[in-house]
């Protein structure tokens, strides 16, 4: 007898449509609260993408959706896909070039330290831990590298179980904001450590005016517009997927997998369609129907965990903060060495660690017009997510074995 079947006959809601539309409901419910004033506060202390991961685990601990579902699978093979597409036509390669130097080299320094961490405190915690947790670390790397996106693609690549990996989005959010709060605090010493480090502060007045004409253009969608996102989501997704199916699996342990391959695909093929009229697809808001299929995904996943496993977080919290630090010694003396503003640094770390909705925000906290810096920062951490974060797998896997 299929061992899932009485979890799926205890569970309230089982066919697979009706759960697909519980999650999205969820996912709706939490945005919309989100936007409520009085609900500010709660929400930029803990970030809606919580919710979206936790209620899902709650309602499967609790009987109201199944542990496991066909509605899962098909939305971990064709959403991420999706997700990962419409967001890489998005990306503005020349604008990204324009960023001068330093800040290159400091997101460049962040993305190093978030690699060397994670070897780092692995070696640290290894034996401590189950005997698959590199995979983990593996899925936290992208995470602290990209973003969310580029940590369900890593973790499906190295195949994350779950019972890591509800660990280790706690400790994605718990340290990662937390790093982030330490980051906006430093703003207020900016100045006594740029004198103290005899930093170059007019590169940042240099990178704001190449900066200038970098302004969202977007306009209201119409259905032609959304009809021809979905399309090219889902068209590139399947197509991707078929010739994943042809590539061999690469690695011992497996670390190119068929979902590795579909992943560099569709990235690698995201990125050639950004310098096409595809990237005017962004002003009709393809990037937010790639966030909305990412937290769809999210919640799926969610819905998976088993909330016992939490009870492993403070040793993979420990392993985080020691993680942190090795990414901030790093950031810091090469910084030192090269001169740079505070201001690279935190944001340097932000694009790699919070992505694409945390470093504007940092960067604004330091220098208000600057926000689109961080923005800038945070894609090209992005795209380095995916093949920085395999490298780290890669790695991990070896140490691992």
């Amino acid at each position: 007898m299929d061992p899932v079947q009485p979890v799926q006959a205890a569970a309230l809601i089982n066919e697979p449509v009706a759960v697909f539309a519980y999650i999205a409901a969820v996912l709706g419910v939490v945005f919309w609260l989100s936007g409520l004033a009085p609900l500010k506060k709660l929400f930029d202390v803990t970030p809606p993408v919580i919710y979206a991961y936790f209620i899902p685990t709650l309602s499967s601990a609790f009987g109201i959706i199944p542990l496991a579902s066909p509605a899962y699978s098909w939305m971990t093979r064709y959403l991420l896909p999706v997700a990962l597409l419409l967001l890489m036509i998005t990306v503005d390669l020349k604008a990204i070039a324009r960023l001068g130097k330093v800040a290159t080299i400091m997101m460049l320094a962040g993305t190093l330290g978030v690699i060397v961490g994670a070897i780092g405190s692995f070696l640290v915690f290894q034996t401590f831990l189950p005997a698959d947790a590199w995979k983990g670390f593996a899925a936290l790397s992208g995470s602290w590298i990209g973003g969310t996106a580029n940590m369900v693609a890593i973790a499906e690549s190295v195949g994350t179980p779950q019972s890591i990996l509800g660990p280790l989005i706690v400790v994605d959010t718990v340290v990662g904001y937390g790093w982030m709060g330490v980051l906006l605090f430093f703003s207020g010493w900016q100045a006594r450590f740029d004198r103290r480090m005899g930093a170059r502060t007019e590169l940042i007045e240099e990178t704001n005016r190449r900066l200038a004409d970098v302004a969202a253009r977007r306009r209201p969608s119409d259905l032609r517009d959304v009809a021809m996102i979905v399309a090219l989501g889902f068209g590139g997704a399947v197509l991707a997927l078929f010739a994943a199916g042809k590539m061999p699996p690469l690695g011992d342990p497996t670390i190119i997998s068929t979902t590795t391959w579909a992943v560099l695909i569709v990235v690698t093929g995201g990125l050639l369609l950004s310098f096409t009229r595809a990237r005017d697809l962004e002003e009709v808001g393809a990037s937010r129907i790639g966030y909305t299929a990412l937290y769809l995904l999210l919640g799926a996943i969610g819905a998976q965990a088993e909330l016992r496993a939490i009870v492993q977080t403070p040793l993979y919290m420990a392993a985080g903060v020691v993680w942190i630090a090795i990414h901030a010694a790093i950031l810091f003396g090469v910084a030192r060495l090269i001169r740079a503003p505070l201001f690279f640094v935190a944001t340097g770390s932000m694009a790699n660690i919070g992505g694409a909705a945390s470093a504007p925000i940092v960067a604004g906290v330091y220098h208000p017009a600057m926000a689109p810096v961080g923005l800038l920062m945070a894609v090209a951490g992005y795209i380095l997510g995916i093949y920085g974060a395999l490298a780290c797998a890669w790695m991990l896997g070896a140490i691992a074995t």
